[in-house]
């Protein structure tokens, strides 16, 4: 069966922004031009998706004067939302270069914000990554997908129009949903399966995923991902959590899932091969061995908490 140790995750990295998203505010372009000339708001730029660091190693969040000069030389502002009554801002400067965006913010360097992943707070990264995924989304979404036409920001970032006179189509963000499944034995020993993907080392194994297709459901996305890569049939399947994931654009959705027999037969295309491992297996391999994957990611939280190395 499969060993549920309760029912959602946590405290996963990049999810649950500390904002009021002040979606009734955002739309008066009045308000939004008035919160970015107060002294508390706060403005967080950012640099082809990467993360600006001050000499202390701190992101660079800025404020006053120099939060005003920084939006100032931006091709893009996003209202990411309200701690109280103080806004926050994302810019995008990617259109500057790299040094003269340094000299804007104050800032030493800039780096991937996954590199940061265990050294920031929570709400620290989740606002740093739903700012990564919104400037990305804007520079991605500059021409409408109807027509061609140039689009333009609105709502305070959270909309773009297309400029098209015959067609003016409205452009949210879209979010990529993919599924995430540890998948277990049917056997009285608990087991679990492992993948070796395509391009991995000879001992990278890690969980099954997939993105979800049009026409189907999360739990359908992981019978038919586990069914088509492994060659694994499965049938109960148990929500476990959910994780923004803004590189680019992703929501991950984390499951278990039981098998019904170990039958393996990998498709020879996504995967190379795959392996059922005891908990003891998967435990050595986080303690002493390669680990569970990315830090930051549902799908290492999704193993160890499997292997009872929930805190690893």
């Amino acid at each position: 069966m499969v060993h549920d140790r309760g029912m959602t995750f946590d405290g996963l990295a990049y999810t649950g922004t500390p904002h009021d998203r002040a979606a009734s505010l955002r739309t008066d372009p009045g308000w939004v031009d008035a919160q970015l000339c107060h002294d508390d708001t706060r403005v967080v730029p950012m640099w082809r998706d990467r993360t600006l660091l001050t000499a202390t190693g701190q992101p660079a969040v800025l404020t006053a004067g120099p939060g005003r000069a920084v939006v100032a030389a931006a091709g893009q502002t996003v209202l990411l939302g309200l701690d109280g009554t103080a806004a926050t801002f994302a810019v995008d400067l990617s259109e500057v270069e790299e040094a003269e965006v340094l000299r804007l913010a104050a800032a030493d360097t800039s780096t991937d914000l996954r590199a940061l992943a265990a050294t920031l707070s929570g709400p620290l990264a989740a606002t740093l990554a739903y700012a990564r995924g919104m400037l990305h989304w804007h520079r991605h979404t500059r021409y409408c997908g109807s027509c061609g036409t140039p689009t333009s920001s609105a709502h305070a970032g959270h909309l773009r129009v297309c400029d098209g006179r015959d067609c003016g189509r409205q452009i949210f963000p879209r979010l990529e949903p993919a599924v995430i499944v540890l998948v277990e034995s049917p056997d009285p020993e608990p087991r679990c399966l492992l993948a070796r993907h395509h391009g991995a080392g000879p001992d990278r194994f890690s969980l099954l995923a997939g993105f979800v297709e049009i026409g189907e459901g999360l739990e359908g996305a992981v019978r038919r991902e586990v069914a088509e890569e492994a060659g694994v049939t499965v049938d109960r399947v148990t929500y476990r959590g959910s994780q923004g994931w803004p590189f680019p654009a992703g929501l991950m959705v984390g499951f278990h899932a039981r098998a019904v027999d170990e039958t393996i037969a990998v498709d020879g295309a996504e995967l190379q091969e795959a392996r059922w491992f005891t908990r003891a297996e998967v435990v050595e391999r986080i303690v002493t061995g390669p680990g569970s994957g990315p830090v930051d990611s549902i799908g290492g939280r999704l193993l160890r908490s499997w292997a009872g190395l929930d805190g690893a």
